[in-house]
């Protein structure tokens, strides 16, 4: 039985069909997007840390004289110790000290 190449082919292609899948390859979880931004003057120098776009911490270091670098409480309550969840409504743009370093 001879039959064309052809058709042995489109007899196997229907016998066996293939299932393509259209998957990116996985890569594990998406990673945030993390910003460092620096603004520096003669008098200070203003760290931000971002976090997916909005403000997680703000340091601000003066270079003259004995100022303390502080940290600005940001508008999820970050930097401040207290203990209800909404308690820092009212302290945001306020300024933070740290107190003990280790």
């Amino acid at each position: 039985m001879n039959r064309p190449l052809g058709s042995v082919v489109l007899a196997m292609v229907l016998a066996f069909p293939c299932q393509a899948q259209d998957r990116a390859p996985s890569r594990g979880p998406i990673e945030p997007k993390v910003e460092v931004i620096v603004i520096e003057d003669d008098a200070v120098r203003i760290e931000e840390l971002r976090v997916r776009g909005q403000s997680q911490r703000i340091v601000v270091t003066p270079k003259r004289g004995t100022g303390v670098a502080y940290q600005i409480v940001t508008g999820d309550g970050s930097g401040s110790q207290a203990a209800a969840p909404n308690a820092t409504r009212g302290a945001v743009g306020q300024r933070v000290w740290q107190v003990l370093s280790f």
